[in-house]
């Protein structure tokens, strides 16, 4: 039985980046954090090489969310960041997470704010583990033992 965490960058908002990036990073290190949720809206000014290679390590997918590009959240960083981090999972051939953050049903599983991203970065779709229901659940990391 397998325990999944989800970690946001939202608490980590108002600190320096150094801090900011270490919490994140210590979060990633809990092995009971398996995905860190929009790390590029702009929220938290982040490292994203240093994510990007604590993620391969750690098996701690990053999410790259649809709704944070939406013209009606104003987060202008969210695109660049977001393309950003793509470019960096294709350099180091690590898996990422699509999430809507779909707020209302609609909205589920919409990914057009991201797909303008991924062709523009050329992301291959065998890094993009919604896609791949049996490699996602073999990436994730096992649950300690109690």
């Amino acid at each position: 039985r397998r325990r999944h965490t989800i970690s946001s960058t939202v608490s980590w908002a108002r600190r320096c980046v150094y801090e900011t990036a270490q919490g994140v990073i210590n979060a990633m290190r809990n092995p009971f954090v398996q995905i860190i949720s929009h790390p590029g809206d702009g929220t938290a000014e982040l490292d994203f090489e240093e994510l990007m290679k604590v993620s391969r390590e750690t098996h701690t997918l990053l999410e790259i969310n649809n709704h944070s590009m939406a013209p009606i959240r104003h987060k202008t960083v969210a695109a660049p960041n977001n393309l950003e981090l793509l470019q960096l999972a294709k350099k180091y051939e690590t898996p990422v997470i699509f999430g809507s953050d779909a707020h209302f049903s609609a909205m589920i599983a919409d990914y057009s704010n991201i797909m303008p991203l991924v062709e523009k970065a050329e992301f291959p779709d065998e890094l993009v583990l919604n896609y791949q229901p049996e490699k996602f659940m073999a990436y994730l990391k096992p649950t300690p033992e109690k």
